[in-house]
């Protein structure tokens, strides 16, 4: 165990220094700089068994500690994409997919990153981060949800902790080239701290190609069993690469997915091999699916006009799967140009053929606060939210109607039960900040932004503001001890993450 704690805490060092830093500015798969060591070759398709030498090296709770701290640097250093109904669908994809997947453990920590570049990673502690513009490339919610497995299986084959067994044959002249270099890469540019690389530790570097190659392959294949359990098309995986492929050819820059998760022939002939061992058909894609790949073009586009003759284009023509979803697009990108009644007759057709899909009656309470009509925005979103208790898009929306109608006090209360369900969703705590100050809680606020800015990474300010909490308290022992149970908290991770 003292063994263990050392690793741990000479583990933080390491981290705490441009190497990891790097990794989470560019987007990188967090599991290949680990598992990019030298003097590991094991077979292609080689599995941890128990009581393999990694968990012994990393256990589980120690991986869920850095992946805290990984964690607090990602949200500190990425942009994070808030939109509460991509989140929701997210979620219940990622869950559904772990289900089907050989994760022992269930926790998980979604990070939406608002980029339009394809590209997602995982990180110890069961965090798996995706790109927005993966919606975008996917054409179906297989090709999609091909990315997601892929992702879960480096995290259910411990591919952190397996890199971390490896790295024990590494001499400190390796370590100090690679981190020497990641220096250079975040101050003078990529190009010339891979030159650093390459010349200094030429041969390691090898090493470190080939084991990689490895756990991407083992990945690719964990991740099509994933597929072919949770009744997906395990043949997506194969495409999407074909497909990112392609697109790669025709452009100066090729998508940062394939930067971290460099695609070859062979590897997309592997997976062709592998998704032959299932049954070809025909599986439905997911109209849902196609939603959320709207929104997501609306966010991305540089003007609303443009992506409102695109998808009346799409629907009146067929040129989508689903003209919903094309019809759905439409009515959002209305509302962007503020043209409010023609988005209700769009919408209309949607709400009258399925009036409880939540991604509709969220739209339709959107166009009502945007209409004025903040009593019929908040009677609307109080029926779904019978039919869906706390449920995170829609406790948004209403939160946000609730604020219209100055019930600041009963919007304060709805994102307080959706903090306790949610306690490490860094947008719930910033919005209860800005709610409980409306209704005039100082307390809660200064409560909320600590949790916010600890989330975030800044302990500092998050001590600052219990501190403020504290001073505010008056004979109430329970939440003095709790504020203070608090403080506490956050300087035990502040002194692990110092070293």
């Amino acid at each position: 165990m003292r063994g263990q704690a050392m690793l741990g805490q000479k583990w933080f060092s390491l981290v705490r220094r441009p190497l990891a830093r790097l990794a989470l500015c560019a987007g990188l798969a967090l599991p290949m700089i680990a598992a990019n060591v030298p003097g590991h070759a094991s077979p292609m398709d080689d599995l941890p068994m128990l009581g393999d030498a990694s968990s012994g090296i990393v256990s589980r709770e120690m991986e869920a500690r850095i992946g805290q701290d990984f964690m607090r640097q990602i949200r500190a250093q990425l942009p994070a994409h808030e939109d509460p109904l991509i989140i929701y669908w997210m979620e219940n994809l990622l869950f559904d997919l772990a289900a089907a997947s050989d994760l022992r453990d269930p926790t998980l920590h979604l990070v939406m990153v608002d980029s339009g570049q394809i590209n997602a990673f995982a990180a110890p502690g069961g965090i798996v981060g995706i790109n927005i513009g993966n919606f975008v490339a996917g054409q179906t919610v297989h090709e999609f949800a091909a990315i997601v497995a892929h992702e879960l299986a480096h995290l259910s084959q411990r591919h952190f902790a397996r890199g971390i067994e490896a790295q024990r044959s590494m001499t400190l002249p390796y370590l100090a080239a690679m981190i020497a270099s990641a220096a250079i890469m975040a101050t003078v540019g990529a190009d010339a701290g891979m030159a650093a690389m390459a010349s200094s530790q030429a041969a390691a570097q090898q090493n470190m190609l080939r084991y990689s190659r490895a756990r991407e392959r083992e990945a690719d294949r964990i991740g099509i069993e994933t597929l072919h359990r949770a009744g997906m098309d395990p043949w997506a995986m194969a495409g999407m690469f074909e497909r990112m492929s392609r697109s790669a050819r025709y452009s100066r820059r090729p998508p940062e997915f394939l930067l971290s998760h460099p695609v070859t022939e062979s590897r997309i002939a592997d997976s062709r091999d592998r998704a032959a061992q299932y049954p070809r058909k025909t599986i439905p894609d997911s109209l849902d699916y196609h939603l959320m790949r709207a929104r997501v073009q609306l966010h991305l586009s540089d003007s609303p006009s443009d992506m409102v003759t695109t998808f009346r284009s799409n629907m009146e023509e067929g040129r989508t799967s689903f003209t919903d979803a094309a019809r759905y697009g439409l009515a959002l990108s209305l509302i962007e140009l503020g043209r409010y009644d023609e988005a209700a007759e769009t919408l209309k057709p949607l709400l009258d053929k399925e009036p409880n899909r939540i991604a509709y009656t969220l739209t339709q309470t959107e166009l009502l606060l945007e209409q004025g009509m903040t009593d019929a925005a908040v009677a609307r979103a109080e029926r779904q939210l019978e039919l869906n208790p706390d449920n995170l898009p829609l406790t948004m929306v209403y939160v946000r109607a609730l604020n219209r109608s100055q019930r600041h006090l009963e919007a304060q209360s709805a994102l307080e039960r959706l903090a306790q369900k949610r306690p490490t969703d860094a947008m719930v705590w910033y919005e209860l900040a800005e709610t409980a100050g409306l209704a005039g809680d100082i307390i809660a606020v200064h409560r909320a932004r600590a949790e916010y800015f600890q989330l975030n990474g800044n302990l500092q300010h998050a001590l600052q503001h219990l501190q403020y909490a504290l001073q505010l308290v008056t004979d109430n022992y329970p939440l003095t001890a709790r504020l203070n149970q608090r403080v506490q908290d956050i300087r035990e991770i502040r002194q692990r993450i110092a070293g």
